[in-house]
């Protein structure tokens, strides 16, 4: 098996960004879901409340995040990579059941958004200081995320998309699932069983299959909704009253700023 696919999401629902080579934090992928959208009070916002966010790109540029839109890339807003940890306002914001501490962007940057998605917005950062814990039910103690949903990283096997979508009526992209790390070889859905495993020199664990959520069900080029696939998965990747596709990762290294790349073996101990 090889790392097939490398992806970051700078901005917590909006586009992604596929690389050829990522360094690994604690946290997750360097820059992944490092900024997030929130209300007036505070409250994550994704794709699961504004589809639009959909039609929002990301890129990297030098020392910049460059946030455009997709249909029209004349417009867009930059915003800068590095940000000392005590600058900007600092705010509190909720993500899911967790409350913690972000800095908040100028007001420049979030009147762009709010204009484009026609709700008012703020963009926060998360900085170093900021320690949000990973789901504990689930994650080894003293593991952190970012403002990824729950876990650092999400891994897809490229075999498993492919046995949904001989399922489909229309075949689905990858960036349907958002995922950091995408897989080539293997079973259809062997990421379910794994829990240690390596990418390259690099070690993981995988610790909670990933359960499914709207957003699977928004074109990421056209943010229009539809029911599948989960209309589909529930035949079949039903378990309890949650739909099932990947799996949850965290790093197991101890060394900040390891790095993996496109191609790199993916391993997993045979007696797994």
């Amino acid at each position: 098996m090889h790392l097939s696919e490398l992806w970051i999401y700078p901005i917590k629902s909006l586009g992604g960004i596929p690389l050829q080579q990522s360094l690994v934090q604690r946290r997750g992928l360097q820059y992944d879901r490092r900024w997030m959208l929130v209300d007036d009070s505070g409250e994550f916002m994704t794709q699961r409340e504004l589809p639009a966010m959909a039609l929002l790109g990301t890129k990297v540029d030098a020392d910049v995040l460059t946030v455009f839109a997709k249909n029209d890339p004349a417009q867009f807003v930059q915003i800068p990579l590095e940000i000392r940890p005590d600058e900007g306002p600092k705010v509190m914001v909720q993500v899911w059941s967790n409350r913690c501490a972000a800095r908040l962007l100028p007001a420049a940057i979030n009147e762009w958004f709010s204009d484009r998605l026609g709700k008012s917005l703020r963009l926060v950062w998360m900085p170093e200081t900021t320690h949000r814990a990973a789901d504990g039910r689930y994650a080894p103690k003293g593991q952190y995320v970012s403002f990824a949903d729950g876990f650092p990283f999400l891994i897809i096997g490229q075999e498993a998309l492919n046995d949904l979508n001989t399922r489909l009526a229309e075949p689905l992209p990858m960036n349907r699932f958002r995922p950091n790390l995408v897989f080539t070889g293997g079973t259809p859905f062997a990421e379910d069983n794994w829990t240690d495993f390596t990418i390259g020199e690099v070690s993981f664990k995988a610790v909670k299959r990933c359960a499914r959520c709207p957003i699977t069900t928004t074109d990421q080029e056209t943010a229009l909704r539809a029911q599948e696939p989960l209309k589909t998965l529930a035949t079949f990747r039903r378990f309890g009253n949650k739909i099932y596709f990947g799996q949850n990762v965290v790093w197991m290294g101890e060394a900040e700023n390891a790095t993996i790349r496109i191609q790199d073996a993916v391993t997993v101990p045979i007696n797994q």
